[in-house]
């Protein structure tokens, strides 16, 4: 065989990449819906010709390899169509996360040295305080380009004076529909970036490349099982980790994409049944909602949920099989791109008792086939757990899904993917039952998942800090009906007669909403004499993980607010 000179060559190696799931739509289903939202619809060749012409004005703008292009929107069609239109010109998308305050938007926008920043009308306000936060000597500015939409009542006249580069339809109008489009040099080009959490201080952006995206994307579809052309209604935000990469995935089957401005119960059931949806992703905070509806008649049809971080209580999973949801549960991180582990189910399973049902569905699972392999290793030695459910190791991970690093911060890149062994380890803390399904035992330290976000608790400390009256704090997560978990923070107070009034609960966490963004804020402040601490004088934080646990789970709002 070696004498064939048997090698890659321009033919059998072209860059794999998502982008070209859009071109093959157009032509197999380029009738059929691609995008629904209120009374706007688009069929697949409308939306692969939007996103030419898009990407033409783009470029033509000078955009191009090594811009980054930030996006700050709800799941609307443009969203959607910016996912292929940016990338299409070479450019790295970076979505931004909506329930972020200013001061961390312009910290983000500072680290990304984003070029161009599309802002939905809704939210102009936001990115304006961003862009004044910015410090008086920064020599380069986004430029903005705004956003609008018929089906919120906006009136022109309440705009501050803002010189916009275009508006989003206005550069749409002077594209090439005939463009063609930037293909990736190599399919280790970036395509996104997306940041971990709200960082104020030291920001972790997640590159990820066209063939990591290209993999998962076509992962999902074939581990959640999704047929051609399913009815995919956007729950959950596509500023989650390019909603785990399936804005390319349904693309590549044909589907329908069901957009919505914001989500609430009553709206994601009004939205199943008048457009007939068979498949949604959903943070558990979403499927609690659903759960908690008042609603007693199941769903006409089964809709396929899939769901994350972590695992649904058997009585959520219960209520909602009986409301027609079948639901998949999965596990992945921003550095993943998506879910790499999923509750992969058996069929002899379906006869087990529902309480033992709803245990197995909610470990993690195996590994999806595209990839290469998972594992909880000791943190010493890098060697295997015993596959025994009850001996705890790290999380680690390799496959193409994996990132390709932390944006200017090699420092955490090689901390995550270090020893050089092949790995990338996740932080994360679980078991290896002897089957060889996962379970998650405990989240890193320092990150709390609330509503589907994930929050480090060291940063809520660090403002905590700031406080005059603060003397120590510890920050922990709290069980919480609607949001999954939510700070819960342990402090203790300065003693002396620089002490006038001791802050209440209520004060603390007014200091912090001022400092935060809202769902950073701890729900809970426990006054101590002091932190439990170990012999080396670190804080025990298991200890108060216990504590705050004990105290059960935070009742839910009344109503449940929206928080996408």
């Amino acid at each position: 065989m070696d004498q064939l000179n048997l090698c890659p060559n321009s033919a059998n190696s072209p860059p794999l990449t998502p982008l070209s799931f859009l071109d093959r739509a157009a032509v197999v289903y380029g009738d059929s819906h691609s995008i629904l939202y209120n009374s706007t619809s688009f069929t697949w060749s409308q939306t692969h010709r939007r996103c030419l012409q898009l990407a033409s004005s783009l470029s033509s703008l000078g955009i191009r390899r090594g811009d980054v292009v930030s996006v700050l929107s709800p799941n609307t069609p443009p969203m959607y169509e910016l996912h292929f239109a940016v990338p299409m010109t070479g450019a790295t998308l970076n979505n931004l996360n909506l329930r972020l305050d200013h001061r961390t938007l312009s910290v983000l926008l500072l680290h990304s040295e984003s070029k161009l920043v599309f802002v939905d009308v809704l939210s102009l306000s936001l990115i304006l305080n961003a862009l004044s936060s910015f410090p008086p000597n920064t020599t380069s500015r986004p430029h903005l380009v705004l956003i609008t939409d018929d089906a919120v009542a906006v009136h022109q006249d309440l705009f501050p004076a803002v010189e916009f580069l275009d508006s989003y339809e206005g550069l749409m109008s002077k594209g090439d529909p005939g463009f063609k489009w930037v293909r990736p040099n190599s399919e280790w080009d970036p395509i996104t970036l997306n940041y971990t959490s709200g960082t104020t201080s030291s920001p972790k952006g997640v590159v990820h490349c066209h063939r990591g995206t290209f993999i998962v994307a076509l992962d999902s579809l074939i581990d959640w099982s999704v047929p051609k052309q399913p009815v995919y209604l956007w729950t959950l935000p596509m500023f989650h980790s390019n909603g785990w990469s399936f804005p390319w995935g349904i693309a590549a089957v044909g589907g329908t994409n069901v957009c919505a401005r914001r989500i609430d119960a009553q709206t994601i059931f009004r939205l199943i049944e008048s457009h007939g949806v068979t498949h949604m992703c959903a943070a558990p905070v979403v499927l609690n909602m659903l759960t908690s509806f008042d609603r007693t008649e199941p769903l006409k049809n089964p809709v396929h949920v899939l769901t994350g971080g972590s695992p649904p209580p058997a009585t959520v999973l219960s209520r909602a099989e009986s409301l027609g949801l079948v639901v998949s549960h999965g596990y992945g991180m921003t550095e993943t791109c998506g879910v790499i582990v999923s509750c992969t189910w058996k069929r002899e399973w379906n006869e087990f008792p529902a309480r033992e049902r709803a245990r197995l569905k909610a470990r993690q699972g195996v590994r999806t086939v595209g990839v290469t392999e998972v594992d909880v290793v000791e943190a010493e030695s890098g060697l295997s757990v015993k596959r025994d459910g009850s001996t705890v190791g790290e999380i680690v991970v390799r496959g193409g899904c994996v990132m390709l690093g932390y944006l200017k911060d090699e420092e955490a890149t090689s901390k995550c993917m270090r020893r050089g062994n092949g790995w990338f380890y996740t932080g994360d803390v679980g078991v290896m039952h002897q089957d060889g399904y996962l379970e998650i035992k405990d989240r890193s330290k320092d990150v709390i998942i609330s509503g589907g976000e994930n929050l480090s608790s060291v940063e809520v400390e660090a403002v905590l800090y700031t406080h005059p009256a603060v003397n120590e704090v510890a920050v922990v997560a709290r069980p919480d009906h609607f949001w999954g978990e939510t700070p819960c923070a342990f402090v203790t107070l300065k003693g002396g007669t620089g002490l006038t009034k001791k802050p209440s609960e209520k004060e603390l966490m007014e200091f912090c909403r001022e400092r935060l963004p809202h769902f950073m804020v701890p729900k809970t402040v426990v006054f101590m004499e002091e932190l439990p601490r170990t012999s080396t004088g670190k804080v025990r934080k298991n200890i108060l993980r216990t504590d705050a646990q004990a105290m059960g789970s935070l009742p839910p709002p009344t109503p449940p607010p929206s928080r996408t």
